[in-house]
């Protein structure tokens, strides 16, 4: 009597068989704005408070979320009672890193890292070496043991040693950030 093989043609890589010949069709749900053919993957509320849900796509979520009014039925006090209490149980994002000196800037950096570049005379993509160029040089003319006396001088020099300590710690973080 001769046994069944229980073996399988897929041998490993390279593949024997063509890539996803064994896959069968995936179900794509379709935008529910009348008209529309384009895969809908962004859920929406269909009423405040309620699970039903339509799938629009990004175009179309986009049109819905402009019109949609979280405080609509409600009364100026409802809303701002509302509110307070949302923002009350979000406070814990606030407190994330990069909010703690000033908040967020153009994305990249942050409000004090560009309040830096600007009292060094820089742009917002500076890199940091011509950071380092433009503190030496403002560094060097604004030092104390240059201009004895002026205290406007030793105010700037302060000044521009801060916002190099800002961005060497910004600098630093960005370096040793692990990855991902």
């Amino acid at each position: 009597m001769a046994r069944s093989s229980s073996r399988s043609v897929d041998w490993g890589f390279p593949r024997w068989r063509g890539y996803g010949a064994g896959s069968d069709a995936t179900t794509v749900r379709i935008c529910d704005r009348h008209g529309c053919a384009e895969p809908g993957h962004c859920p929406a509320p269909k009423s405040p408070n309620s699970p039903d849900r339509w799938y629009f796509c990004e175009q179309h979520a986009g049109e819905y979320n402009r019109g949609w009014n979280y405080f609509e039925g409600l009364t100026a006090e409802e809303a701002a009672e509302r509110e307070a209490a949302e923002t009350r149980t979000a406070d814990g994002y606030a407190e994330a890193k990069h909010y703690g000196w000033a908040g967020p800037g153009d994305g990249s950096r942050s409000r004090d890292e560009i309040r830096a570049l600007e009292l060094l005379e820089l742009e917002v993509d500076a890199d940091f070496d011509a950071v380092r160029v433009a503190w030496r040089r403002l560094a060097k003319s604004n030092h104390p043991d240059v201009r004895p006396g002026d205290k406007e001088a030793a105010a700037r020099f302060q000044a521009i040693q801060a916002a190099y300590d800002v961005l060497k710690a910004a600098e630093d973080a960005r370096q040793w950030k692990p990855a991902v």
